[in-house]
Order: C-alpha cells, then structure tokens, then sequence
C-alpha cells in the first residue's frame, strides 16, 4: 500500500529552502560579532586567538558533519514510509555518535591542540590567549556535534524553520552574551569562550526540545535498547556516515589544495584567490537551501517507494537551483567589482581578482549539478555513489592541475577546479538512475 504523501509544487520547495538560505545568513554575523568585541580591547593579540582558536575548532568539527548529512537521508527516508518511531530512532543514534564523539575529543584535547598549534605556530601570548579560549570551548564539543544530527533530522522531516529559529537562538544568545562578558564585564578572550558555550549548549537544549515526541517516540517503540541500537542499523548508519566522511575529506583537501596551489603563484595571486573564494561561499549559501530540499523530498519518496516522485522532487528541486545558479552568474559578471571592492581596499588585489573574475560567472552554473546531486543522493542514502563520483573526480582534478597551472598560471588553477566541479556532475549524473531504482 502506498503512503499518503503531500503533493510536490514550487511552494512545498520554497518552504524548505528559503528558511536554509536564511539561516545560513546569519552565520558570518556571529564572527563579524566575535571579531568586533575582542577588537574593542584594544589589541591585536585577542583578535588573533580567537580567529585561530575558532578556526581550530571549526576545522575539527567539520570532520563530523557526515553526521547532518547521513542523519538526513536516513531520517527522510522512515519520514516518507510513515515509520515515525524509526524516524527518531535514527536521531537518537546520531546523538549517542555525538555523544562519544564530543567526549573523545574533550579527552583528546592536548594532543588535538597540541597538533594544531604546530601546524599553525603564533606568538607566545597569542597562543596562550587561544589555549584559554580552547580549554573552555571544548566542552561544547558534544553539543555542537549533537546539533548537526538535529538539523539533518529538522530537514528531513521539512521542518526548516525550526532550523532558522535554531540559529537565530544560538547566535542571538552568543552575540547578546558575548556583548555582557567582554564588554560589560571585561572576561576578554575567555568571555567570547564561554559565550560561545552557553550559546551552544542552550542551542541543543532547544533542539532536543523539538525532537522531544520523536525521541520519545522511538524509546517507547524500542522493546529494549538492544533494539534500538541494533547491529543491522548501526552498521547502516556508519556505512552511510563513512562515506560522506571520505566524500568530505576528499572535497575539503581539493579546495585546500586549490589555495595552496594558488599561494606558489606569489601573494598578490595568494590574495586575489582568498577574495574570490568568498564567491563560492555566496554561492553555497545562497543555493544550499534548494540542495538540502532535494535530500527531504527525495528521501521521502525512497521511503515510501515512489520512483516516480524521486524523479519529481529531482526535477523540481534542480529547476530552483538552476534558477538560482543562473542569477548569482550573473550578479557576479555585472557587480562582480563593485563585490570585490567591499571586500578589499588594496588597488593592486582588486585588480588581480578583477582579471580572474570571469570563472566565477561560470562556477554557479557549472557547480550546480553537483551539489544537487549531493542532495538527491544524500535523500537517497546513495552514499556510496557520491564516494565513488568524488573519487573520480579528484582525479580529473588532480591530471588539470599537473597540465594547467603549468601552462596558463592561476587561470589554470580555476579552471581545474571547475573541471573538478563539472566532472563530480557529471559523473553523478551517470549514477542518477540508482535513485530511482532503490525507491522501486
């Protein structure tokens, strides 16, 4: 029997996507915020621990944010066959992952720290300022962690603006605590820390008040925990989540590399490249919405084995995106300076960026298969397929690199990673029929 589900239309997208879009605006805030009240103290030393404090964190983090990925596509897909209890039983397993997760790296603090500091060396009272600010973040780490189970359970079930009030509670909390410990009361470096960590434990407080019937729900389907946390689904959700890790890994080393590459070219190139990469971030912000739309309704239809609406929610999701892709290709050709201006006042990296500026008129466009083929398959656990693409075509990427930076410079370092780009969309396309194979 098939499962009653809610028709497909533009206004059933737009409700899912816009509040991401919205939500992720308000993610550079809280830095500009961090940045601007350490800077009221006067001196250099703050500003540096907190960048390179935040940038440690965030680094290691973002190892675990298969977990908003994998949750989503496995939550969507029991929310499309009308299993609610198994719904919430996969978040519930996607939080004791946190759990332990966050645990370990609080007990792996000094030599997690340790590490990143001999990577990136600073001066004595900088690093002193950042191991404060660290040693007090950490303890966030299970929160953070258990947050990016929360939201990928919020998409899946399209419930996106919660995510934004998510967000806008967190950050709101941080930057309104951040104002009263460093400036009022003048905790420094160390009130931007604990700022933080009440912001981001309060913010799972409130998620885990959101999904409060859903847990519920699975605990009093499970007859003992030895069900809930059966082997069967465990290894289904670390397969899952093991892949988009590799996926991830492989996708954040070719976008380093990518700015590695460009540092060679000297600083002025350095530099222009750092500017325009802020496109890119525009560009993911602006379009994530439509991509994490897909993952919702595509894992829905997977549930409840509709290949026909996998096809459906497919299309209707990629038209948005490619609308999308199309507008910021053309702000950036026709306000692509004036965007570049806002972002530096030094003539001679405005005039780099300038000369490279034509690429990223064609990246949204040439990008944008990709990334909603990320969502599709991400709704449709096809995790395996997004590894193989990636690896695939980190491998084009990696024969543009050797034949084009070498013949034409930084022109040949963007347009391998627009070769990167355009042959992740195109080797996921070939994958495509596998989604709706599995929904049949």
């Amino acid at each position: 029997m098939r499962i009653a589900l809610a028709p497909l239309t533009n206004r059933r997208v737009l409700a899912i996507a816009l509040p991401i879009v919205l939500s992720n605006a308000t993610v550079p805030l809280l830095g500009l915020v961090d940045t601007g009240v350490v800077g009221q103290l006067g001196r250099p030393e703050p500003i540096g621990a907190v960048a390179i404090g935040a940038v440690i964190l965030t680094s290691i983090y973002w190892i675990f944010g298969f977990l908003r990925m994998g949750t989503s596509g496995l939550v969507a897909q029991s929310h499309g066959a009308g299993d609610g209890a198994q719904a919430g039983a996969h978040l519930l397993r996607a939080l004791t992952i946190a759990g332990l997760a966050g645990l370990t790296m609080i007990l792996m603090q000094f030599p997690l720290f340790g590490a990143a500091f001999r990577l990136a060396p600073a001066s004595a009272e900088v690093e002193t300022l950042a191991r404060d600010y660290l040693a007090i973040r950490i303890w966030g780490a299970p929160a953070t962690i258990g947050l990016y189970a929360i939201t990928g359970w919020l998409i899946a079930i399209e419930r996106t603006p919660a995510v934004l009030a998510l967000q806008l509670l967190q950050n709101g909390l941080n930057v309104a605590l951040d104002l009263w410990f460093v400036l009022g009361i003048g905790m420094g470096v160390s009130g931007v820390a604990w700022a933080t960590l009440i912001a981001e434990w309060g913010g799972l407080a409130f998620g885990l008040f959101l999904a409060r019937h859903a847990l519920r729900a699975a605990v009093s389907a499970a007859r003992n925990l030895a069900t809930l946390f059966a082997r069967d689904q465990l290894s289904r959700l670390l397969r899952v989540n093991g892949d988009i890790m590799i996926r991830s890994v492989l996708l954040q080393a070719s976008f380093t590399s990518f700015l590695f590459l460009g540092a060679a070219e000297g600083d002025l190139t350095l530099a222009s490249n750092q500017v325009l990469v802020q496109f890119l971030s525009l560009t993911a912000f602006a379009l994530d919405g439509f991509a994490f739309a897909a993952e919702s309704l595509v894992g829905q239809a997977v549930g409840a084995r509709r290949p026909d609406r996998v096809r459906r929610a497919a299309m209707l999701t990629s038209k948005w995106g490619v609308g999308g892709a199309a507008a910021l290709g053309l702000l950036f050709w026709l306000g692509g300076g004036a965007i570049i201006d806002l972002l530096t006042t030094a003539p001679e990296i405005r005039a780099e960026a300038r000369i490279y500026l034509v690429w990223l008129g064609f990246a949204p466009m040439i990008g944008i298969a990709s990334w909603m083929f990320d969502g599709i398959f991400i709704g449709a656990t096809l995790t395996r397929e997004m590894r193989l693409a990636m690896l695939q075509s980190v491998a084009a990427y990696v024969a543009a690199l050797v034949i084009l930076p070498p013949l034409i410079g930084n022109h040949g370092l963007w347009a391998a990673l627009m070769i990167l780009n355009a042959t992740r969309g195109v080797t996921m396309a070939r994958y495509y029929p596998r989604a709706e194979a599995v929904a049949a």
